[in-house]
């Protein structure tokens, strides 16, 4: 008789509220916005591929974003654009993404479960930093999956758009391919200023 596979990581930090998990993707990339979900999963939800989504491929990530939609007692997911990210700097971007995302969930959650070591308080909802979370609890690495595959949707949508920059395969990320397009095209209109310094001079 075979055993059904759990995940390895948890499924929650306190069982008795309700918990969001929080967490953030294109902190690091050159063009593109800053994409956040906020995600509330049953307590009893589990899936053997739920992990950080950095550690799965992309094809297990599309698998399992609409498992995490359809099954998620809420999610959202919420941008910071270019523009606003050069105005109030790459941190604070994904600090207000994830805030935006769980203003928009329509269950208001008890506790906040940030993948990272800094956040600022929001609507006097509780919340607990956690350096790695994405790779430890269940509610984060679903957000980190929601982030990640809406954002790489979002590129893919872009390079129709700008399609000398190869975002369809870097998704705005500081590949060679990527800088080589700045090197020859200038600028795109959703670079971010900020991140100047991987920019050929």
């Amino acid at each position: 008789m075979s055993v059904k596979q759990k995940s390895k990581l948890k499924p929650y930090l306190h069982k008795d509220k309700v918990e969001a998990g929080c967490d953030e993707a294109g902190r690091g990339c050159l063009a593109g916005p800053v994409v956040a979900a906020a995600v509330i999963l049953p307590q009893n939800f589990d899936h053997p591929l739920l992990n950080d989504s950095k550690q799965l491929s992309e094809k297990q990530r599309e698998k399992l974003r609409p498992i995490i939609e359809k099954e998620a007692l809420a999610w959202a997911v919420s941008i910071v654009d270019n523009k606003e990210v050069d105005e109030i700097n790459v941190l604070n971007a994904s600090i207000t993404a994830m805030q935006r995302s769980v203003e928009q969930l329509h269950i208001t959650p008890a506790h906040l479960l940030i993948d990272g070591n800094k956040f600022k308080p929001y609507k006097n909802i509780p919340h607990t930093c956690i350096v790695k979370g994405d790779g430890k609890y269940l509610s984060i690495a679903a957000a980190s999956i929601l982030a990640k595959t809406h954002r790489d949707e979002l590129m893919e949508q872009l390079h129709e758009q700008y399609p000398g920059y190869q975002w369809r395969k870097n998704k705005g990320y500081p590949t060679k391919a990527h800088r080589a397009g700045i090197e020859k095209l200038g600028i795109s209109p959703i670079t971010d200023s900020h991140l100047s310094y991987w920019i050929p001079n």
